[in-house]
């Protein structure tokens, strides 16, 4: 069928992306092919596709459409994540729309409105996927609080709390004042703010001396129960053993010593609020310093207060900085910059809180999935982050699993007494009854005495079992899908998450399996504007993806995003490359619409040139391939493309079309041309996994096909030998040729005008593909020329072309002297530099090479410069 004048991306993606889902394609059952398996991480379930999302889930397309199209049983499994704090935080924000009050309704009216706010957004970002072309097996799609996946995020908690590895206790945590839970360490962000050093007078009981302490936070003041001198600093040694008093609350605190406290800080002396800072907590469990909380879950000050009762701690800092100044209580507050800690879900300042939390215990889980990184059982790509996992893994703490959230899997304890251990765990509230029964000795319990824990789980703690509940691996441990699919093959993931989610899903895996959940992980970088900031919604530096794809073409975009995409570095966005994606599109539909408009006559048999040019491709491709296919190995997935792309633009359409392109308005040989239709679909196979859209197009374009036939399921070439005589033969008639051209360009001279070439060569290949290309009249072997003429060299070879006549000479002359005169300058600089031993002894032996090389050209290009011009 003839092709259109200008390539339609809408049109085709929509066709043939309902064409391979109406096929069934992209999904999989286990069968006798080996399985090649990628596991996607969820997004957000009320999430929007991003330029993050953009490229990880291309590179994951890619891999994935390629072992299919290499004989593996490619199997894709989407689906979302319940991301409970950002979720819950858009129902209360709807809710509070609509005067709801989350705290006036009960748990299970809150989760009928999360449901309801899941159904109506939660497929918005999987929709958006198939938009990029994802191949992903739709009938697979799972999300983290559906039933059977809930069912094994209970069940893991239960074994694990039985395994002694799960425990509950008092513990500071993070709290998120906005979210109204905690958070773990790495959901903490820490940002430079502009504030103030508060010098506040703490008076020594019995005197009329004070003690100057610094804070940052005046406003905990209430929660004051000591002051901390160094016991090495001379200064207050006659302090030891005596009490301050607590300006404004007036509470009698000790004077205690601990080695923590920095004598160049401030001024040596630290108040000390166990309940506010994580650090004197520390301290107050060393010293057995009381608690005291005066903050509430909203970060307001409670009744211990006093006069600030409910009113917000940044206010409060403003408003008792003043009153400590009016009662001569506030020596002087200075200018300062400190990094404050704030939570990565909403933005809110954290507030250190000590509270009754459900942790799991590291440690004994984390060692082994070390060694699995540190011994490449699982591999880092790039492997740099090895270094980063072995630093954080080893400094590991305990995880807080607990968040004082209602969307979410509820923590299965449940209570019956009134006591801290009045409690069990079960997977159900039935089992929970007997459990109970036994550990009271108390037959008599009922259903309605249970009480259950009202926290949920960290969403983490669902996602870390990922690879195997996505196979229902923790319900039946021998089930055929969980025995085909585990381990999966790769996993692509920011850096961002290697601690959230990858170390965890390796230690899960490890724990339930006594296997890896995956042989590879490839680290995206972080996608940035020109600026290199971190692209987001917030700074509104980010383009909206599917914008970009009405724009450019899903291909051209995917295309645009992966050429500069190397494994673990940053991506720096510009919209030209998303151009430079879309005239890449353009191009190959403008190659294959030339080979369509030939006429084909199979009387005519190739001549010496077109063998040539089909020989040299046929091997410049397998080389390519074997190329493509290391590249792959090393997880340089850009890398793999920009060989595509060479092999495609460069080699089959700039140098194997023009080789092979009958003269204007004469056929070509019918066996020629069916042999340029085998390298085109050969090159569609290589190019479907990166531009799958334009790549089926032009396939089902060629022949009619089958849907047995379709690209998207056809095996790609595993490529075969080639020889470097060829490819070294063509690239010197590659050479020839195109300073043939320079020297029509450069001189201004119609490409139409036949020219001849004297050279210094006995003899070369591909005589007949340089007279064709470079429109060349004669060789002339061994011989040199006594007219004036244009030279180059290619290797040792001497290449003379005559000057046209229609040249004017002693222009010519003026620009030859002009240039030697140029190169003899360039010369003495290179020459001064090789002359310097010092440089020559220091320098990088290559770098060294390297300006010999220049020496040496520069040389040469003088003396041919000089023989020329003493014919002009």
């Amino acid at each position: 069928m003839q092709l259109s004048e200008k390539y339609s991306p809408t049109e085709t993606e929509n066709k043939w992306y309902s064409y391979w889902l109406e096929n069934n394609y992209f999904h999989s059952e286990p069968n006798e092919k080996p399985p090649y398996t990628i596991v996607i991480p969820p997004p957000n379930v009320t999430g929007i596709l991003h330029m993050g999302h953009m490229l990880n889930n291309t590179i994951q397309d890619v891999l994935v459409r390629r072992a299919r199209m290499q004989g593996f049983n490619a199997c894709w499994v989407p689906g979302t994540d319940h991301a409970s704090i950002a979720t819950e935080a858009k129902v209360v924000a709807k809710l509070k729309e609509e005067g709801i009050n989350k705290a006036d309704i009960s748990r299970e009216e809150f989760l009928k409105h999360a449901w309801d706010w899941t159904d109506n957004y939660g497929g918005t970002i999987l929709e958006q996927l198939k938009k990029l072309g994802c191949s992903c097996d739709w009938e697979r799609t799972r999300f983290t609080m559906e039933p059977k996946m809930s069912q094994q995020v209970i069940k893991s908690f239960v074994d694990l709390y039985n395994k002694g590895l799960i425990y509950r206790g008092y513990r500071m945590v993070n709290w998120d004042p906005e979210a109204k839970t905690n958070i773990s360490d790495e959901e903490v962000i820490f940002k430079e703010q502009n504030g103030k050093l508060y010098y506040l007078k703490y008076k020594i009981e019995g005197t009329e001396e004070f003690l100057s302490v610094a804070t940052t936070r005046p406003e905990t003041i209430f929660g004051d129960t000591a002051v901390c001198i160094n016991p090495n600093d001379e200064r207050y040694a006659h302090l030891r053993g005596k009490k301050v008093i607590v300006p404004v609350v007036n509470r009698v605190v000790p004077i205690i010593e601990d080695e923590y406290v920095d004598i160049e800080f401030g001024t040596g002396a630290l108040k000390i609020t166990p309940a506010h800072d994580l650090n004197d907590y520390e301290i107050g469990q060393r010293h057995q310093l009381q608690l005291i909380d005066s903050l509430d879950d909203d970060a307001n000050l409670n009744a211990h207060g006093l006069h600030y009762e409910g009113k917000n701690r940044f206010e409060v800092r403003k408003m008792i900085a003043k009153e400590l100044e009016e009662k001569g209580l506030l020596l002087k507050a200075e200018d300062y910059v400190n990094k404050v800690g704030t939570s990565e879900r909403t933005g809110a300042v954290i507030e250190p809180k000590v509270s009754v939390q459900w942790f799991l215990k590291m440690s004994e889980i984390a060692k082994p999935a070390l060694d699995v990184v540190m011994n490449d059982e699982i591999k880092f790509h790039p492997e740099k982050f090895k270094n980063t996992y072995k630093h954080w893994m080893e400094n590991i703490r305990d995880w807080n699993i607990s968040r004082q959230l209602w969307w979410g899997q509820q923590i299965p304890a449940y209570f019956y007494g009134e006591g801290e251990n009045d409690f069990v765990v079960a997977e159900t509230i039935e089992e929970a009854l007997e459990l109970a029964k036994q550990q009271s000795q108390n037959s008599d319990l009922k259903i309605s005495d249970l009480k259950q824990d009202e926290d949920a789980l960290d969403t983490w703690f669902s996602s870390w079992l990922w690879p195997m509940s996505v196979f229902d691996g923790l319900l039946e441990t021998d089930n055929k899908e969980i025995d085909y699919y585990y381990p999966t093959s790769d996993l692509v993931t920011g850096p961002d998450i290697i601690f959230f989610w990858v170390a965890r899903m390796i230690m899960a895996g490890l724990e339930y399996r006594n296997e890896v959940p995956f042989k590879n992980v490839y680290f995206t970088g972080i996608v940035r504007d020109k600026q290199r900031r971190k692209m987001s919604k917030s700074l509104g530096n980010s383009p909206d993806p599917i914008e970009l794809i009405e724009k450019y073409g899903a291909d051209g975009v995917r295309v645009g995003i992966l050429l500069s995409s190397a494994a673990g570095n940053d991506l720096l966005f510009d919209e030209e490359l998303m151009l430079q994606g879309r005239n890449f599109a353009t191009k190959i539909w403008n190659a294959y619409r030339l080979i369509q408009g030939w006429n084909k006559d199979e009387s005519i048999k190739p001549n010496k040139s077109d063998a040539q040019a089909i020989e040299w491709f046929g091997q410049q491709m397998n080389k390519t391939i074997a190329e493509i296919a290391d590249q792959f190995e090393k997880f340089r997935i850009s890398d793999a493309l920009h060989l595509v792309y060479k092999l495609i633009w460069d080699d089959f359409c700039a140098w194997y079309l023009e080789a092979v392109k009958p003269a204007y308005g004469q056929p070509i040989s019918q066996e020629v041309y069916d042999q340029t239709i085998v390298y085109f679909e050969e090159l569609m196979k290589l190019l479907h996994p990166f531009m799958p859209f334009l790549s089926e197009e032009l396939w089902q374009n060629i022949t009619p096909r089958n849907t047995e036939n379709a690209l998207v399921i056809t095996q790609q070439s595993k490529g075969g030998e080639f020889g470097k005589d060829v490819l070294n033969n063509f690239e010197f008639a590659k050479e020839m040729i195109s300073g043939v051209r320079n020297y029509r360009q450069s001189k201004g001279i119609s490409p139409r005008e036949t020219a001849e070439i004297f050279t210094n060569a006995q003899y070369f290949e591909n005589e007949d593909l340089v007279k064709k290309l470079a429109n060349i009249s004669d060789i002339h072997y061994a011989q040199k020329t006594d007219k004036p003429s244009f030279t180059f060299l290619i290797g040792s070879s001497e290449i003379s072309i005559p000057l046209s006549e229609k040249l004017d000479l002693s222009e010519e002359k003026t620009k030859t002297e002009e240039e030697i005169r140029y190169l003899k300058g360039f010369l003495i600089s290179v020459d001064k530099k090789l002359s310097n031993e010092k440089f020559v002894a220091n320098a990088k032996p290559e770098i060294v090479d390297a300006e010999r090389k220049k020496q040496s050209d520069a040389q040469e290009k003088i003396a041919l410069l000089e023989a020329k011009l003493k014919t002009l």
